[in-house]
């Protein structure tokens, strides 16, 4: 298994988008890299779990967590220690392997205004459930979401959400792999016990499952949420660092660094739980 501690940066590319779609990601002024993609700090997937396990008050919080963090003033502060002090953010819902959806498309963020409307629109925009859980689903969706987006930065960042392992699709640490070998860094925000029962497709330990099969990739980094009391200061601590990327120790104190020894838990173990349960 290749392993997910890929510690190299990605070349800086990217194809260009021409006339009218690099009109509407690139705001006026934008500075252009070579063939026409606008340079940005980094590149983040905001890729959001909306399973049946969600409940609606979890999907609430977890949505006020990303629309709170992106209006925080540590936020806006990360921001301008950028190169470009600009970033590309898209956010996307995911569910079974053939469920994934982009609630909110491409879109530049450079200071508290362009902020403030991403997370209004955040706000304002309509919430789903479906079914499963395919954390290998939402990364190769993922993935394909770099591709001839427009943008040229030095890091391309999924940002995996979710309340449970794999169950769906193919296995997670494929996916995984198959991202960090494109330079890809893969961190996540566990919701890890938020609620008060479990389901059958539920682990106790999901922040050691995340730690060990999910996330991977340059400084990659994971911070777990443990009570409804978390989820803006997790989601808040996540976003800054991703965009700062605060190099070494000391980290604050709820990041956890990607596992470096072999998975202390089986990266199928969702995949099991279903069966089990299921029979499929």
């Amino acid at each position: 298994m290749a392993s997910p501690c890929l510690s190299s940066l990605r070349p800086v590319w990217r194809a260009a988008l021409l006339g009218a779609t690099l009109a509407l990601v690139a705001p006026p002024g934008t500075a252009l890299a070579r063939g026409g993609a606008t340079e940005v700090d980094v590149e983040l997937v905001l890729a959001v779990d909306i399973s049946y396990s969600m409940d609606t008050e979890e999907q609430r919080l977890q949505r006020q967590g990303y629309v709170e963090a992106l209006r925080s003033e540590q936020f806006l502060n990360a921001l301008k220690q950028g190169s470009t002090g600009r970033i590309a953010v898209v956010y996307m819902q995911w569910a079974s392997e053939y469920d994934t959806d982009t609630l909110i498309d491409w879109t530049v963020i450079d200071g508290p205004d362009s902020a403030s409307a991403f997370a209004a629109r955040l706000a304002a925009a309509p919430y789903r459930r479906a079914q499963r859980t395919s954390i290998s689903g939402a990364i190769d969706a993922a993935a394909k979401l770099f591709e001839g987006n427009g943008f040229d930065s030095a890091r391309q960042v999924i940002d995996v959400s979710g309340d449970g392992p794999n169950n769906s699709g193919r296995p997670v640490a494929e996916a995984r792999d198959e991202a960090l070998a494109k330079g890809i860094t893969i961190n996540g925000l566990p919701l890890v016990g938020i609620r008060a029962y479990r389901s059958p497709a539920d682990i106790e330990d999901l922040d050691v499952y995340y730690q060990d099969c999910v996330i991977g990739g340059f400084d990659a980094f994971m911070v777990p949420i443990r009570d409804a009391r978390s989820f803006v200061e997790a989601t808040r601590t996540k976003l800054v660092r991703e965009i700062a990327m605060l190099p070494g120790p000391p980290v604050p104190p709820m990041v956890t660094r990607v596992a470096t020894k072999e998975p202390r838990i089986s990266c199928m173990v969702g995949e099991s739980l279903w069966r089990n349960r299921w029979g499929n």
